[in-house]
């Protein structure tokens, strides 16, 4: 038998939400925190199953990042392309709960409908401020139904509370992000001024036709100098990245696999099977891909991208290579360089550069 709420437009079951809401803290994980809100709605509404999904950062991927009463792994596994789904673009567009009883296959991914056995779904837009986050999807457990006026605005006013939510948490990890940023340029900056500029003077001298033994000796302790103020620099601690904020690179690539291009290009992903990514490398590695992507798009004019991951039991590595290089290349962009001291936090390297052919190679190598 259905649940049917007290109150559909009170007070009463914004309380609710917000004290179920509450009761998570700073540690929470972001599956947690959408799985809450899933929750929250389910109990509020006559809702059995709900999940919300919402726009990724790196390439406006769309994924699951919540559910309540069905599988979140199964919903995580599908990588819908909900947000070009019609139901999903009519609830953002008209900022209303859409409701589907029929031909709900031309409205969602046939993926979707078929795994979860849907016959009726709701759309709840989740937006706020003019900005659009994603949507809820909810239903009663796989049956018909209609919803009444009073549960359709409080499903709109649930995803409006749901959306100003996820906004402040947006907000406090674009915060952080850009605190690790910075903390990353520092870093960047002392090693220019303090290593960078002891070694080019050392490069000088070794230019010098003959060294006495004051000059080799002053030589040995620049050089033993620099390789301690870089050690120290690369053994400072930096903020560490949630994993759970970034997926997996496996997911990524097959997400890069089956939209086929990117600003254009057609892109190639080769992963032998039973190459794995060693989890202490992950957010290293999708940081490279992201960036390296990023160069490929902003500093060439690619018609092939290609993606190649390895692992030879000894080292990891993840080359990005396309083609369209100008006929002087600038060089990488910041993004990679900072890439690169990440890697070397990590006792690897990333190396950059023209090829023969004229393509440019990134290339992501660490010690597994």
């Amino acid at each position: 038998m259905n649940r049917t709420p007290t109150l559909f437009a009170g007070v009463e079951p914004l309380e609710v939400f917000v004290e179920l809401l509450a009761e998570l803290d700073v540690e929470t994980t972001s599956t947690e925190f959408y799985d809450r809100i899933c929750e929250a709605i389910c109990r509020l509404t006559t809702m059995q199953r709900a999940a919300i999904f919402m726009s990724h950062g790196r390439g406006h991927a769309v994924r699951a990042v919540g559910a309540h009463g069905t599988s979140f792994a199964e919903l995580a596994a599908m990588r819908p392309t909900l947000w070009g789904a019609p139901l999903a673009r009519r609830a953002l567009q008209a900022d209303e709960v859409v409701i589907v009883r029929t031909g709900i296959k031309a409205e969602i991914p046939a993926e979707y409908a078929d795994q979860l056995g849907i016959s009726t779904l709701t759309c709840t837009p989740l937006s706020a401020a003019g900005r659009a986050y994603g949507v809820i999807l909810a239903d009663r457990g796989g049956g018909e139904f209609d919803l009444s006026d009073g549960e359709r605005h409080l499903l709109w006013t649930l995803g409006k509370t749901a959306a100003l939510v996820a906004t402040a948490r947006i907000t406090t990890r674009e915060e952080e992000q850009a605190r690790r940023l910075t903390e990353r340029l520092d870093l960047a900056r002392e090693i220019h001024e303090r290593v960078i500029q002891r070694l080019f003077g050392v490069s000088l001298a070794l230019t010098a036709p003959h060294l006495d033994d004051a000059q080799r000796e002053r030589s040995r302790t620049e050089l033993q100098e620099a390789m301690g103020e870089l050690r120290a620099a690369l053994e400072r601690p930096l903020a560490i990245r949630d994993p759970d904020e970034h997926g997996s690179l496996a997911a990524e690539l097959e997400r890069l696999a089956g939209v086929q291009t990117i600003a254009g290009a057609e892109i190639t992903v080769h992963w032998p099977a039973g190459v794995a990514v060693p989890a202490s490398h992950e957010v290293a590695a999708q940081s490279f891909l992201t960036e390296a992507l990023r160069n490929a798009k902003k500093h060439a004019s690619p018609t092939q991208i290609e993606v190649t991951v390895t692992n030879d039991g000894e080292t990891f590595a993840l080359q990005v290579r396309n083609d369209g290089v100008a006929a002087r290349p600038r060089g990488a962009g910041m993004g990679l360089r900072l890439a690169a001291f990440e890697a070397l936090s990590l006792g690897g390297v990333v190396e950059f550069g023209e090829c023969e052919d004229r393509s440019w190679r990134a290339r992501l190598v660490l010690p597994v």
